[in-house]
């Protein structure tokens, strides 16, 4: 007994309190918003703005986070075989108890005329339950999990995309470069300016020409959904996601011209520096001998992903998918990204049947994933042999606290705190995708998702009953 209380309750509400600690260091952590990101608004405004409308969450009345803890939910061991048919394969009961909770469950109307699931014990690696497994469908949002694995396989946790300035040999012209940071801001820029107008002014130069290169990337800027407050242009080069209000997060206005936008920016800060700029800035690549004059790396990849996830960041979904593009030798473009995380996924050996990654965000409807592959690659995240891909299961929304599930669970909910999972609407679209500790202490990893919604309140809750009835263990 511990003041009062056995060993076993004082275990599980040691647990309880960790999570909410752990989901207090997730709102530490970054600019995390509580808004779910959601596709074609513009489409659905004209309709009844449902389904890809964006949807604030109702004001959370669950608790407030706790100030600070370890964010990282430890493995509860390692991954194993992924590709399991159906028909569930554990060896305890645990198969027949789960599809007992959630067969009822999947069968409501709310979940639309199509709607398929995965449960994984990822100790194990071992499938506990399946519904449609293997069915390829629009995973909306969701597919960000198969992105930020893509891009922590291609090029690691610590990797950090640079901006540069580059000048000439004369120094007379100088070249901002943009690498794809999605997250460069005003104060970062203002360091590059103070940096270039350093280098100028021990060359005894006080007057430049401005360029700007953004031809990292290639392909179309604009996204298959158009103009969207959603997504800004995909460009190499931009400033705060090329909002053009003061939000860190969620939609926004956005910048028809994120590079230029950026450039002017960079060269108001010049001038503040003292070197003037001559002419208006002009696109252009830097010289092929010209030289490094200063340089700002971006958080690192695993902040990047974190960010991505918890608030369904579209910006930072799609630069990931050109870095990962970059990283394995194809073209910066949506083209170029499909094919850079679908070799990326091969690599972990999962299922990829009829999976079609058709850009980084999940904007696309052309998207599809399977319920085996988002657990698959969850319970990956959680195995002890890929430490790399951990910022995927600290960077999911934790119920009831942060991201897009802030407002979906409240104190009465017997899922807050314990669930951590993606989101994903579009028009006539919902999935969860994520973890959760289930009464015997296993790390679950699963998977729903539905099609043919037409209520997305209705269709969030359903969902929301099925994660939850894995925390119980019961209904």
């Amino acid at each position: 007994m511990r003041n009062g209380l056995s060993n076993r309750q004082f275990t599980a509400v040691s647990a309880v309190l960790g999570l909410a600690l752990a989901a207090g260091a997730v709102l530490a952590a970054g600019p995390w918003d509580s808004g779910q990101r959601k596709a074609e608004h513009d489409r659905a405004a004209s309709q009844d703005r449902t389904g890809g409308a964006h949807h604030e969450p109702a004001a959370p009345s669950g608790p407030a986070p706790a100030p600070s803890a370890p964010a990282v939910l430890a493995a509860l061991g390692t991954g194993a075989d992924h590709s399991a048919p159906d028909a569930a394969v554990a060896p305890d009961g645990a198969a027949d108890a789960l599809s007992a909770v959630l067969g009822p469950l999947l069968k409501d109307p709310a979940l639309g005329t199509r709607r398929s699931a995965v449960v994984i014990d990822t100790a194990t690696g071992k499938r506990l339950y399946g519904l449609g497994a293997d069915a390829p469908m629009t995973p909306a949002s969701t597919v960000k999990i198969a992105t930020t694995v893509a891009a922590l396989t291609a090029l690691g946790p610590a990797h950090r995309i640079p901006t540069t300035v580059r000048a000439s040999g004369d120094l007379r012209t100088v070249t901002l470069v943009g690498g794809g940071d999605p997250t460069l801001d005003r104060a970062a820029l203002r360091t590059l300016a103070a940096g270039t107008a350093r280098a100028l002014k021990d060359g005894g130069v006080r007057s430049v020409r401005l360029r700007y290169d953004t031809s990292g990337y290639s392909g179309p800027a604009l996204h298959p959904i158009g103009p969207n407050e959603n997504i800004a242009p995909v460009s190499a080069l931009m400033v705060d996601e090329g909002r053009l209000d003061d939000t860190s997060s969620g939609p926004a206005p956005r910048s028809g011209d994120p590079a230029r936008d950026a450039a002017d920016a960079f060269g108001e800060l010049l001038d503040e520096a003292g070197i003037a700029t001559a002419d208006s800035p002009a696109p252009g690549r830097a010289a092929a001998k010209s030289r490094l004059v200063a340089r700002h790396l971006s958080v690192p990849l695993s902040a990047l992903v974190e960010r991505a996830l918890t608030n369904s960041d579209n910006d930072i979904a799609e630069a990931l998918a050109r870095q990962t593009a970059l990283a394995t030798g194809e073209p910066a473009d949506f083209k170029g990204g499909r094919r850079a995380v679908t070799t990326q996924l091969k690599k972990l050996g999962l299922p990829l049947k009829g999976v079609v990654v058709a850009d980084g965000s999940g904007l696309n409807r052309k998207d599809k994933v399977t319920a085996a592959l988002l657990a698959g690659l969850l319970a990956r995240a959680a195995d002890q042999d890929h430490p790399e891909l951990r910022p995927v299961l600290t960077g999911l929304p934790v119920a009831g606290f942060s991201g897009t599930l802030s407002g979906r669970y409240t104190t009465k909910s017997g899922g807050t705190g314990l669930i951590r999972a993606k989101t994903g609407t579009l028009t006539g679209v919902n999935s969860l995708s994520g973890t959760v500790v289930d009464p015997h202490g296993r790390l679950l990893a699963f998977a729903f998702l539905a099609s043919g919604t037409t209520a997305p309140s209705e269709a969030q809750s359903a969902l929301d009953a099925l994660a939850t009835a894995l925390a119980a263990g019961r209904r």
